[in-house]
């Protein structure tokens, strides 16, 4: 881990902090460990005003919703800030939104022993957040873009009667002999039968 460490500060450095970085693989080689590789580089290259400065910025950079931006930008500060342990790690969680430290407890148990890994763990963890955010984001467009359902007209029942199948039932009124009827002047024998109506009437008279 150490060497893994030495061997990215060295893609960092260039031209004088180069050459100092490779004497000093050249003499320690793979002896070497990080606690003396940083506090010989703080040593030949630290600048306390800079060191400040940075400082400063790394308290002040939060998180604008791309975790990768962030983390760039926080190892470039570090770069010149050396910041690590606690102070590092409190940074870095002032920085992060709520989600993003739900989701980060949620995949990883117990305390970190390392700063490298704490920081892979905030990556993994933003990384989830945002795709997580994207999806949500897209789902609503696609629900706003569904065509709404509209409501199916309502039928206006028919006046009409409908056919059932039975046979219609029989008027008792209708066909039934006409009885009892009277005539237009309310006397009987009107529309009967005409030996009803000769009836009593002597022959001569029916003859006329």
């Amino acid at each position: 881990m150490d060497r893994q460490k030495i061997a990215w500060i060295g893609t960092l450095l260039t031209d004088t902090a180069l050459s100092w970085h490779l004497h000093c693989y050249r003499d320690l080689g793979d002896t070497d460990t990080w606690v003396n590789y940083s506090a010989a580089i703080r040593a030949e290259y630290h600048n306390d005003r800079k060191a400040a400065d940075a400082q400063q910025k790394l308290g002040q950079l939060r998180y604008q919703g791309y975790i990768r931006t962030y983390i760039t930008e926080l190892r470039s500060l570090n770069n010149v800030a050396w910041a690590n342990g606690e102070s590092l790690r409190e940074k870095v969680d002032l920085a992060m939104t709520d989600a993003i430290l739900d989701m980060r407890f949620s995949q990883n148990e117990g305390e970190f022993t390392d700063d490298n890994d704490f920081l892979h763990a905030t990556y993994r963890a933003g990384i989830q957040v945002e795709k997580r955010k994207a999806l949500r984001a897209t789902r609503e467009l696609v629900r706003a873009a569904a065509p709404l359902k509209t409501e199916a007209p309502r039928k206006i029942p028919s006046s009409k009667p409908t056919n059932t199948g039975e046979k219609p039932k029989d008027d008792p009124q209708k066909g039934a002999p006409r009885t009892d009827r009277k005539t237009q002047y309310n006397q009987p024998g009107h529309g009967a039968s005409k030996d009803v109506a000769l009836a009593g009437v002597p022959a001569k008279k029916q003859e006329e």
